[in-house]
């Protein structure tokens, strides 16, 4: 690792920065009204939207092989299909998937403390943006919530060869910044892509946004620190650099 200042910082976006799973229930709430409104769709409304839930957190989505608009429309129209039978629905699927995806959109922003702490960081470190996910979707989202100017780079897993946790998308970052991996810290809340590929890559340092507080499973990748909430940031690397002079 070395005895080296922190010199980067890589942030995770969705549910790092951003508060997604919420954006995103604030648009299924969109579409179970609008279905129950003008559709008169009663308890199947929210059926639908659980089915959709469900089938957005078993995608697999592989760069270049498909439209992530045709694949979530397609989400829609299963979910209507499965609950309501009779023919498909593509033209209630489109509608309800737009919805939800603009009101989602809406609501993906970055909170005035957020900026605030990318600022003073941005100071004394590089930052870098490392989001996976497809390339449409998630420039979207960095589009939405305005945060390009926060950040000396962005990186989206979905316009790269590999994704998080491969150690190949960090050292591009690290590439990108004229840094070593010994120099960065990797946050994000997802242990088995954010803070497995900290570890994998060699990073100086992982940190681990658990807001809910749960317990890590002893199976899962282990991360250095552990915070509830971004914002403790600032504090912990403050920490980690006096650790540094303290052992020099």
């Amino acid at each position: 690792m070395g005895l080296s200042r922190v010199r980067a910082v890589f942030f995770d976006l969705d549910n790092t920065l951003i508060d997604t799973a919420g954006a995103s229930r604030r648009g299924m709430l969109e579409v179970i009204k609008l279905l129950q409104s003008k559709y008169h769709y009663k308890e199947e409304a929210e059926i639908i939207c659980d089915k959709v839930q469900v089938k957005l957190s078993k995608e697999c989505f592989h760069p270049y092989s498909a439209c992530i608009t045709d694949v979530r429309t397609s989400h829609w129209e299963e979910a209507i299909q499965e609950t309501r039978g009779g023919a498909d629905n593509r033209k209630l699927a489109e509608e309800c998937y737009f919805l939800w995806k603009s009101t989602r959109l809406q609501h993906m922003t970055l909170a005035e403390d957020v900026k605030a702490m990318l600022t003073e960081l941005r100071k004394e470190v590089r930052l870098l943006l490392l989001t996976n996910g497809d390339r449409q979707t998630q420039r979207e989202k960095i589009e939405a919530c305005a945060c390009q100017s926060y950040f000396d780079a962005i990186v989206v897993g979905g316009e790269q060869k590999e994704e998080k946790p491969a150690p190949s998308i960090f050292y591009h970052c690290c590439d990108l910044l004229g840094v070593q991996p010994g120099d960065c810290v990797m946050v994000g809340d997802t242990l088995e892509t954010d803070i497995q590929g900290g570890l994998n890559a060699g990073l100086k340092a992982t940190v681990w946004i658990n807001k809910s507080g749960r317990v890590p499973l002893t199976s899962s990748p282990m991360p250095h620190y552990m915070v509830s909430s971004v914002l403790e940031l600032p504090a912990l690397l403050q920490s980690i650099d006096c650790k540094v002079s303290m052992s020099v």
